[in-house]
């Protein structure tokens, strides 16, 4: 449940497009008229579904808040990248900025993690410390693995986006990063299973 609500403004995004696409020429006027200037119907879907993820997050920040929750930071920064390079390529009429989206936010990720652990700090330990117990080498391998993974990530979107069609794109960023994702996850969910249990086993060894 809280996966497909984390992806709720990706997925609309990609219905959006999709319908778009199908729906252009009479998405392009009404895009015209919404946000002024001419629309050409090859750009509407993107548009489109660009105006949609804007909402989309905006509603999912405004679900977490009614909820009495804090926002991630994750959440923050998602939506503030969204709000800059969303509107940018809506008033601008310029898929450009929403294409290179998902690689400034996992490159400010990737980022975030890099000065923690420059600086000796660890975010991950913050957030599954009191869930996993591994020893401090380990969780130092596991931020450089996300740092790793945020990326090259950043890196595989600016290829599809640009030496790809547009539609290619779009079925890249649910299917693609979301399968590198789960992928990705999966493997470290390995990876801290093993640890943590030869971890369980030196402890008993020693007691």
């Amino acid at each position: 449940m809280k996966l497909l609500f984390d992806l709720f403004p990706v997925i609309l995004f990609f219905v959006t497009f999709k319908f778009g696409q199908s729906n252009s020429t009479e998405l392009a006027a009404w895009l015209q008229g919404f946000l002024g200037g001419a629309a050409d119907p090859e750009q509407a879907p993107v548009l489109a579904a660009t105006l949609v993820a804007i909402v989309a997050s905006v509603v999912q920040f405004g679900i977490v808040l009614a909820r009495g929750k804090k926002p991630e930071p994750m959440l923050w920064i998602s939506l503030v990248i969204i709000l800059v390079f969303g509107s940018l390529t809506l008033l601008l009429h310029d898929s450009t900025f929403i294409k290179v989206k998902p690689t400034i936010l996992y490159w400010v990720f990737a980022a975030i993690l890099g000065f923690a652990a420059i600086t000796g700090r660890n975010f991950l330990t913050k957030l599954l410390g009191s869930q996993i117990k591994l020893p401090e080498a380990a969780w130092k391998k596991m931020q450089i693995a996300w740092i790793l993974f945020f990326f090259l990530t950043g890196g595989l979107n600016l290829l599809v986006a640009f030496l790809c069609e547009t539609e290619t794109w779009v079925n890249f960023k649910l299917f693609g990063i979301l399968g590198l994702t789960l992928i990705f996850t999966i493997a470290l969910g390995f990876w801290i299973t093993r640890i943590a249990a030869a971890e369980q086993n030196n402890g008993q060894a020693e007691g």
